[in-house]
């Protein structure tokens, strides 16, 4: 924060938000549809496929799908399900 004589304040805040991990923005994501066109309306979070959580702002055709998304995607729903229901202990 700055001040000058005329105790104006200034808040200067970075374009960037802090992430996680950095890897995920790197990449476009898969999530439902309708939860990422929701999103971009009423700016709340979706999740993706891998897990990343995020506010979808940006043109998806700009950055490389993400290698997590598109294994998980290609497993198909039974397959995703199986592979969360072992990450979580379940059977």
């Amino acid at each position: 924060m700055t001040s000058t004589d005329t105790d104006t304040r200034v808040d200067e805040r970075p374009d960037v938000l802090p992430t996680d991990d950095g890897d995920h923005e790197r990449f476009s994501h898969y999530a439902d549809r309708d939860k990422i066109t929701e999103a971009m309306v009423t700016g709340t979070p979706v999740v993706a496929l891998c897990g990343k959580v995020w506010v979808p702002s940006r043109d998806p055709k700009k950055y490389p799908v993400c290698p997590d998304c598109k294994r998980l995607f290609d497993l198909g729903p039974e397959g995703r399900r199986r592979e969360w229901n072992e990450r979580s202990g379940r059977s």
